[in-house]
Formats: structure tokens, C-alpha cells, sequence
């Protein structure tokens, strides 16, 4: 994930602001990690580069 995709990406249940928290990174891209939401606080893994925008209830049934 380019990180300059912070500036359209927002929480899915609310619309909220999301804040980036990068475990891996190369020169260009966030490899791992983790967005949160400003607002309820609901976070959203980033693995291999691909952020995982979907709600909880729907992320659960997807790995299922």
C-alpha cells in the first residue's frame, strides 16, 4: 500500500479518519500494519502490502 493512499482511504463503519501504523515498510510501500479509526476505534490489517478495508463481521466470514 502506497502511503499517499492515507489521504481517500477511511473507515469503513464511519467514514472516520485512519491512522497508519507501519510494522514493515520498503522504500516505497507499507508491506504490514495496522489502520485504525479516529472515531470507534476499529482496526484494519495490512498484510503484503494489501490493506483489509472489509468490516469485521465480513473479515471473520472471508478467513472462514
Amino acid at each position: 500500500m502506497k502511503e499517499s493512499l492515507m489521504d481517500v482511504v477511511c473507515c469503513p463503519l464511519d467514514k472516520a479518519d485512519l491512522e497508519l501504523d507501519a510494522d514493515d515498510r520498503d522504500e516505497e510501500e507499507i508491506l504490514a500494519g495496522t489502520l485504525t479509526c479516529t472515531e470507534c476505534g476499529e482496526a484494519y490489517p495490512i498484510e503484503d502490502g494489501i490493506p483489509n478495508l472489509l468490516p469485521p463481521d465480513m473479515r471473520e466470514e472471508a478467513s472462514a
